[in-house]
């Protein structure tokens, strides 16, 4: 059986989408699509989460062999049992729960985060240097992964 490879991404919740930043952003995820990756995970906050949805989206419509999966992540096991803003289900092939540690919202999403990261095969970010940024947390714990090809298209 094929060793199917996931993707991950984070970003900032507000960015301008440019020309350059959607181009960049499509050969990257094209790229990952080379490299094996089939399931793509997605936590659904910000600008930066929505253009990589619907970059996957039109390449899973665009090549239907390819099996591409759109999977959402939720920070905190309830959400799977409820309704929430966050997400429409209907929109992606799986919500799923993988099993950080954590204690508080913030710091739900963070762990949430690092354990996407950990399944990830691809990490794309785009993140600037900024300490206060999730985004650029989940970029440093991702960049000391030594078995992953991590991407910060900032």
């Amino acid at each position: 059986m094929e060793n199917i490879k996931k993707c991950s991404f984070f970003g900032h919740r507000e960015i301008e989408i440019t020309e350059e930043i959607y181009t960049t952003t499509a050969a990257e995820i094209l790229r990952s699509v080379d490299l094996g990756c089939r399931v793509f995970y997605f936590g659904g906050f910000g600008d930066f989460d929505k253009l990589c949805y619907d970059i996957v989206s039109q390449i899973k419509k665009e090549t239907p062999e390819l099996h591409i999966e759109r999977i959402f992540c939720v920070p905190q096991e309830r959400d799977l049992r409820k309704n929430t803003r966050l997400f429409r289900r209907e929109d992606y092939e799986d919500v799923i729960y993988l099993e950080p540690s954590f204690d508080g919202w913030y710091k739900s999403i963070y762990f949430r985060n690092c354990a996407m990261i950990d399944e990830s095969d691809v990490v794309i970010i785009y993140a600037e240097e900024r300490e206060n940024s999730g985004a650029y947390k989940a970029y440093k714990y991702a960049k000391n992964k030594k078995d992953k090809r991590v991407v910060n298209l900032f």
